[in-house]
């Protein structure tokens, strides 16, 4: 079943959640092939959960609750870190709404602006819900060997 959005909530990060977000990030299609090095051992620990506001979009139509995506703002200094969607969650509204929670959040922070690096093929997402380019990040290489484009959003 496609869960609507008025069957999604998006709810804080507990320390539980880590072991299903780190199988989020290490899954993702996203990060086949030439990507794959960058989350090969990436964990989302319980410490990252409660040091960073992280949040997490569930399917309240299942009785597991389902994760279907999450992000992490860092707020010193201001970063959206870390934006997953499900892949088979895709495409629904569901980063959308990560988004806009995430600005909401950045504002009751006081934060007028977030920081995004971006997976190289996101960027075309982050635009759609209103990122604005402002630079690139050079590749680290071995885990990132490719320029990444930088991108903020403004929070009014």
């Amino acid at each position: 079943m496609t869960p609507t959005p008025g069957s999604i909530t998006v709810r804080r990060a507990v320390a539980r959640d880590a072991k299903r977000l780190t199988r989020l990030v290490r899954g993702s299609r996203a990060y086949e092939g030439p990507y794959a090095a960058m989350v090969a051992g990436y964990r989302v620990g319980p410490d990252y959960i409660e040091a960073h506001r992280v949040f997490v979009a569930v399917d309240t139509d299942d009785p597991a609750g389902r994760v279907l995506g999450f992000y992490s703002l860092v707020l010193v200094p201001p970063e959206l870190d870390l934006l997953f969607v499900a892949d088979g969650s895709q495409r629904r509204g569901v980063g959308r709404l990560l988004v806009e929670h995430m600005k909401s959040q950045a504002r009751a922070a006081g934060l007028d602006r977030v920081r995004v690096v971006s997976h190289p093929p996101a960027e075309g997402f982050y635009r759609s819900v209103g990122a604005l380019p402002c630079g690139t990040v050079p590749a680290n290489p071995p885990a990132v060997a490719w320029d990444r484009p930088e991108l903020e959003f403004l929070v009014p």
